[in-house]
């Protein structure tokens, strides 16, 4: 497959996609987790953002790896895409996250229409306050877990990626001319 767009590498743009949509999505599923309001609202938005991400994540990556076929060797591209693999893990783990929010954001709204008015038990075999309060602490936990793992991963990727490319390929002085 060819990996250019425009006549640029495709890696060179996708990954710039991928490092603004990592933490966002991390930002939210934080928020989602802690703020049940938010919650109701913007699961299924975090759950299509997770949804896109890996499989641009898993693009990103085979468009280095046709990159690197097709620029000189070196020791920091090497290191570079020796990393880049290590954030699949991540991008699965805010999907399974994700999965995780939407699926507890489905078991509130099914309580919330079962002890509508209308429907008998004001209850309507909804989850305990406790109950609620140990989900949320617990999905919290989580999105702060795998934020901070895929932010420290991403990070990481990008710093071997932006030394690969502009180490020693620029001046400290403005050039004249």
């Amino acid at each position: 497959m060819d990996y250019t767009f425009a006549g640029l590498p495709l890696h060179v743009l996708l990954v710039h996609a991928v490092v603004v949509l990592t933490p966002l999505l991390a930002l939210l599923l934080i928020v989602l987790a802690a703020w049940p309001a938010a919650r109701r609202v913007l699961w299924v938005l975090a759950l299509i953002a997770a949804a896109l991400l890996l499989p641009l994540g898993l693009v990103t990556i085979e468009a280095g790896k046709w990159l690197e076929q097709r620029v000189p060797p070196a020791p920091l591209i090497q290191v570079h895409t020796a990393q880049g693999e290590d954030l699949v893990p991540w991008l699965i783990a805010l999907l399974v996250v994700a999965l995780a929010i939407a699926g507890w954001a489905l078991v509130e709204r099914a309580a919330r229409r079962r002890s509508s008015p209308g429907n008998g038990d004001p209850r309507g075999g909804a989850p305990s306050r406790g109950t609620r309060v140990i989900v949320g602490v617990v999905l919290t936990v989580a999105a702060l877990v795998v934020a901070a793992g895929s932010m420290w991963t991403l990070v990481q990727i990008a710093e071997a990626g932006s030394r690969a490319v502009w180490e020693g390929s620029f001046s400290d002085e403005p050039l004249e001319g």
